[in-house]
């Protein structure tokens, strides 16, 4: 007997695992062919038998490809990988609100190397506008953003924005490894 495990892909149902009961066909072919006998021989009672082959069988791209399509979303023009953040590639985004500001690139420089500290994937993104960071981090998946503004440099606050609501809050600084560590668990 044999039995598919399958997934509504946009495309149609698509088997993602098979789990097929060859009972002992296998091993008495390999036995006949090789000239090896593989039974077994059961301590306790003595009984000899071939056993059976349960042979379970997953395709990790299938599994992959179900990951991506279950978590695509869109809203208006926005499109989001809504990725659980364990499976994200990329757990946190940093960058200045202005990249042609030295003092918010050199505070936003310094909280992403303090991020990578506590082995979060953490990337820069400092091209184009905001708008378009946050898009883009979106489109790959990346939970969160953290955003290095005018106010930063007054109350050592960050804007931090969630992919999944778009909210964003302000987040002091010194509290920042926490509040990820916090969601990551």
């Amino acid at each position: 007997q044999t039995i598919d495990i399958e997934y509504e892909f946009p495309f149609g149902w698509k088997e993602i695992e098979g789990i097929a009961n060859r009972a002992d066909f296998d091993l008495k072919a390999h036995s006949k062919h090789s000239g090896q006998d593989l039974s077994y021989i059961n301590n306790e009672s003595g009984e000899k038998f071939i056993p059976y082959v349960v042979e379970p069988s997953a395709g990790v791209d299938r599994v992959a490809l179900a990951f991506l399509c279950d978590a695509y979303g869109e809203d208006g023009d926005r499109i989001f990988l809504k990725l659980n953040p364990k499976l994200a590639p990329y757990k946190v985004a940093v960058f200045p609100l202005l990249a042609n500001k030295p003092d918010l690139v050199k505070k936003a420089r310094e909280i992403f190397k303090d991020l990578k500290t506590i082995n979060l994937n953490v990337a820069w993104d400092d091209r184009g506008n905001i708008g378009k960071r946050y898009y883009s981090q979106d489109e790959i998946g990346t939970p969160w953003c953290v955003t290095v503004d005018h106010q930063t440099l007054e109350d050592e606050t960050v804007t931090v924005r969630d992919r999944d609501t778009t909210d964003q809050e302000r987040i002091k600084i010194q509290g920042l490894k926490n509040y990820f560590e916090e969601r990551l668990k």
